[in-house]
């Protein structure tokens, strides 16, 4: 019986370890959050809290949050995690969420559509500019010379370079 008990209470524990993978000390990890004064983007150093209209963010396994002031520096980090977060992995990406351009709300990164080779600047020059609709990204390319629609695993880092 005590036997018994001890395996029930260890299957208990791991299903209570499995059906949790997302949440970290209370947190739901595919909830975006809001960056305070002080975070500063890991690839440029910028302060990030001053363009809410550019923020990008990648949520870790860990609980670890880290914003950015751009997709484009977004997509830099996620590219070269080896040199920008060594201790993460790819496979440790929990979610990851960039600003929609025209409502300013913050949407799923590997669901929007980018546009690169704007007329628009973002913090730091030029930038891909997140929106939740391939019509959005139409017009604005349309209406701020874009040259390219990409979809979230359509970006490189030869794409990078080679379009902004």
């Amino acid at each position: 019986m005590a036997q018994t008990l001890l395996w029930c209470g260890v299957i208990v524990a791991l299903a209570a370890l499995f059906t949790v993978p997302m949440t970290t000390a209370g947190q739901d990890l595919n909830e975006p959050l809001v960056p305070g004064e002080k975070d500063r983007c890991p690839v440029c150093g910028m302060f990030v809290s001053p363009y809410p209209e550019w923020v990008g963010q990648v949520r870790h396994s860990d609980g670890t949050t880290v914003f950015f002031d751009g997709s484009k520096d977004l997509f830099k980090y996620l590219l070269s995690l080896d040199r920008f977060a060594p201790d993460k992995t790819r496979r440790n990406v929990a979610a990851v969420f960039v600003t929609n351009y025209y409502d300013g709300e913050v949407i799923a990164a590997r669901t929007a559509f980018f546009v690169a080779g704007s007329n628009v600047m973002g913090p730091m020059g030029p930038e891909l500019v997140p929106h939740r609709s391939l019509e959005a990204a139409q017009d604005f390319a349309q209406d701020h010379d874009g040259r390219r629609i990409l979809r979230f695993d359509e970006i490189t880092s030869a794409m990078l370079r080679a379009t902004l």
